[in-house]
C-alpha cells in the first residue's frame, strides 16, 4: 500500500499535546486536510481511545496546530488550531487553544521560520481562529528555544523553561464583543434547568459562567464526579447551548458548536485536593473553577478559559467578580492546582468594558519529530473542484 509521508512535530504545550504541521507541507484543500487530521489522530473512535492514531482519547490530547510564515505586518507567523473530535468525524476550527499556543513561538524559532538571537525572544503570532494577536516570550540559546528550566505549572509533571503568553485585546475572539450581551450577567432559560443566572464573557474564547450552587455541584469536585453524573452533564450542556444562542453564536441550541462556548462553574476560594493529592487551602487561590470542554470536564483548566475568567473577574457585576477575591494576578483554583493569570480590563466613558490584555505562563517541549503516514488515495481525491495531489511529494515512499 502506497503512503505519503508528511513532516510533523509532536509537542506538549502547557497541559495539552498536539501535532504541529507547517502549512507549506499540507494539501491546500481544507477538506483533504481535515480528512488527514482525522486519520492521523485515529478519529472517529467509538471506543474513545484513538488507538488507531496518535490521539490520546480526550480533547486535550487530540489537537492539531498549523503554523505558517505570516504576511501580516504585526505578526511573524500565523497559527491555526484544529480540535479533532475523538468519537466523531469532525475537525473543529471554532476555538483557539491557549495551551498549544505556548509551543508555537518556540516551534517557529526552532524551524527557522523566525530568526532569533540568543537571549529573550519575542515571537508575534496571529491566530486565525480568533483573528487575534498574541506574543510569546521565551529564552533562546544557540539559536533554539530553551526547554529545560525550573518553572512548574499545574497538571504537568516536572519543570521546564517559562514561556510568557501575552494576548493582546482578547475580547470578542469568537463573538466580536468582550461582553456579547452588553451586560455583566443575565438570566438564561435552559431546557431541563429552567431559569439560571449566567455571565457570558468572550476573551480568548467565549465562556458561560454559572455559580456552582445553582446547579447543585461544587467548583472543587473531582472532574470524574462531574463526568459520572449524567444528569449534571446534560444540564451543563443545556445551559452552555442557551448561552451560545444568547451570545449570537447560533440561532438554536441544537446548532451551537460543541467546541464553543465553554461552560464553567465557579465559586469562591475553598479548600480542595488536586489530582496529585496535594491539599490547597482557601488562602492559596482567589476563585475556583471547573470547566467543561468538548463534553468532558477538563482535568486542569483550559488556558483560554482561565484567561477569560481572569478578565471576567475585572468586570463589576459578573458572577466571577462577585465570587473572587481581588488580586493581581488572579489565582485560579482548578483540578490540577492553582494557575495565576494577569488581566487588564478598562472601562470607557460610555461604561463599556474592554479587555486590554491577558498574560499567562506556560512550558512546552518538543516530544518527537518526523513524519506521519497517510494513504495516497485519499490525499489525491478531488475536493472543492481542485486536486491536491501529493503523489510527487518528496516525502512519499512505498511501504510493504
Amino acid at each position: 500500500m502506497e503512503n505519503v509521508r508528511i513532516p510533523a512535530f509532536f509537542y506538549r504545550g502547557g497541559t495539552s499535546k498536539a501535532i504541529i504541521f507547517k502549512g507549506s507541507d499540507l494539501p491546500k484543500s481544507k477538506e483533504v486536510r481535515d480528512k488527514l487530521f482525522l486519520h492521523v489522530m485515529g478519529s472517529p473512535d467509538p471506543y474513545q481511545r484513538q488507538l488507531n492514531g496518535l490521539g490520546g482519547g480526550i480533547s486535550s490530547l487530540s489537537k492539531v496546530a498549523i503554523v505558517d510564515k505570516s504576511e501580516r505586518d504585526d505578526a511573524d507567523v500565523d497559527y491555526t488550531f484544529v480540535q479533532v473530535v475523538v468519537d466523531k468525524p469532525v475537525a473543529d476550527y471554532a476555538a483557539m487553544c491557549g495551551n498549544i499556543s505556548s509551543a508555537v513561538g518556540p516551534f517557529a524559532v526552532d524551524e527557522a521560520m523566525v530568526s532569533a538571537t540568543d537571549g529573550m525572544a519575542t515571537v508575534r503570532i496571529y491566530n486565525t481562529n480568533t483573528d487575534k494577536i498574541f506574543h510569546a516570550v521565551f529564552l533562546v540559546k544557540n539559536g533554539k528555544a530553551v526547554e529545560r528550566g525550573d518553572f512548574e505549572i499545574p497538571g504537568v509533571a516536572g519543570t521546564g523553561a517559562e514561556v510568557a503568553l501575552n494576548f493582546i485585546d482578547p475580547g470578542g475572539a469568537a463573538t466580536g464583543a468582550f461582553l456579547p450581551t452588553q451586560t455583566p450577567h443575565e438570566m438564561l432559560y435552559a431546557e431541563g434547568v429552567g431559569e439560571i443566572k449566567a455571565s457570558l464573557v468572550d476573551a480568548s474564547n467565549p465562556v458561560v459562567f454559572v455559580r456552582a450552587q445553582d446547579l447543585d455541584c461544587s467548583a472543587t469536585d473531582h472532574p470524574d464526579t462531574f463526568d459520572n453524573d449524567a444528569s449534571l452533564m446534560r444540564r451543563l450542556d443545556s445551559v452552555r447551548r442557551a448561552g451560545g444562542v444568547a451570545m449570537g453564536m447560533a440561532t438554536t441550541p441544537e446548532n451551537v458548536p460543541l467546541s464553543n462556548p465553554k461552560i464553567a462553574v465557579v465559586d469562591g476560594p475553598a479548600e480542595f485536593i488536586s489530582l496529585d493529592g496535594s491539599i490547597y487551602g482557601k488562602e492559596t487561590h482567589d476563585i475556583a473553577i471547573r470547566i467543561v470542554s468538548m463534553g468532558k470536564t477538563h482535568r486542569a483548566v483550559t488556558l483560554t478559559g482561565a484567561m477569560c475568567l481572569a478578565a471576567a473577574v475585572r468586570v463589576p457585576g459578573t458572577i466571577p467578580n462577585q465570587l473572587a477575591r481581588e488580586g493581581q494576578p488572579i489565582r485560579i483554583g482548578n483540578p490540577s492546582g492553582v494557575l495565576p493569570i494577569e488581566a487588564e480590563v478598562i472601562c470607557s466613558d460610555q461604561n463599556q468594558y474592554r479587555a486590554v490584555s491577558t498574560t499567562s505562563y506556560r512550558t512546552q517541549r518538543r516530544l518527537m519529530e518526523g513524519s506521519v503516514l497517510a494513504p495516497t488515495q485519499f490525499i489525491e481525491e478531488k475536493n472543492d473542484n481542485e486536486t491536491d495531489s501529493l503523489s510527487n511529494h518528496r516525502f512519499k515512499r512505498q511501504l510493504p
